[in-house]
């Protein structure tokens, strides 16, 4: 009952956010723009490019990989960090509530508030694809909406695990903050200079060496695009691999890398929480 309780005040909190509503917003407005550029090409009389289901969710990558980390570090980065500032921490563990029931009771709710924000973009994107696309492939949407929401479920965690460390809401912002840089710019940058050093700018005809691309791969952002093309193999003829090689990882391991990071996090935040002096 006490789980039940931690989720619902969480999502409640979570979802009256000014910065969530307006992220959200944000959101809904690009997903359907992106929506929208697939009709681009037919305003060409020499175009004969069709509106496809493909195209579409290769063009909502870009969205989904630089707005779904900043909503999910951004509803996460104070879950117990801003408890913990703010003092209500004590009111919340003075209830019949246990450690590992805040930090599970605050994964469940704030995944649960980042769903209805995916799901608002995805739903005005699925509407205005049916209505005016030439086609519509329902499943393969509704796999990537899944995906999509996963991913999101996997920087809640993370932010939960980092939150766990921090003791003020403000150091906990800017930590969020380089979480987001490291993983959306700061990873490429790091695999980039790996490979000048090993092999050089441009790799040699075998390829980059295969830790390399394991090092590429192991950032959720890449991971998730081996697990889009796992669901949807058809994304093969649309999307490239970042780092050339010969060698790459098995389509089903981004499964497994964002299986990690999520459970990795969650782990490390509760064996965080479970230990610190909150007084």
């Amino acid at each position: 009952m006490s789980l039940h309780a931690v989720v619902r005040k969480d999502f409640n909190d979570s979802i009256r956010s000014g910065a969530f509503l307006a992220t959200t917003l944000l959101f809904v407005l690009v997903s359907g723009f992106w929506a929208a550029i697939q009709h681009v090409p037919q305003m060409y009389s020499n175009s004969e490019i069709p509106t496809s289901t493909l195209a579409l969710l290769n063009s909502m990558g870009q969205p989904m990989a630089f707005f779904v980390p900043m909503l999910g570090l951004g509803i996460s980065y104070a879950a117990i960090a801003g408890e913990r500032d703010s003092g209500s921490i004590m009111l919340l563990l003075g209830l019949p509530n246990s450690r590992r029931d805040v930090v599970l009771g605050k994964f469940i709710g704030r995944c649960a508030v980042l769903t209805i924000a995916i799901l608002s973009g995805y739903s005005v994107v699925a509407v205005f694809a049916l209505v005016t696309y030439e086609s519509f492939a329902a499943v393969k949407f509704l796999l990537y909406t899944v995906l999509t929401v996963c991913y999101g479920a996997v920087y809640v965690a993370i932010g939960i695990g980092f939150s766990s460390v921090m003791k003020s809401q403000e150091t906990a912002f800017i930590g969020a903050a380089g979480l987001y840089v490291l993983f959306q710019l700061g990873w490429d940058v790091v695999t980039a200079i790996l490979q000048t050093i090993t092999v050089g700018y441009i790799p040699p005809e075998s390829g980059a060496p295969p830790w390399l691309i394991v090092v590429h791969a192991l950032n959720p952002t890449a991971a998730v695009g081996y697990a889009t093309r796992a669901i949807i193999p058809t994304f093969d003829e649309l999307m490239s691999y970042p780092v050339s090689a010969s060698f790459y990882p098995p389509k089903w391991a981004g499964f497994a890398i964002l299986a990690a990071w999520l459970v990795l996090s969650l782990g490390f935040g509760y064996r965080r929480f479970q230990s610190v002096d909150i007084l």
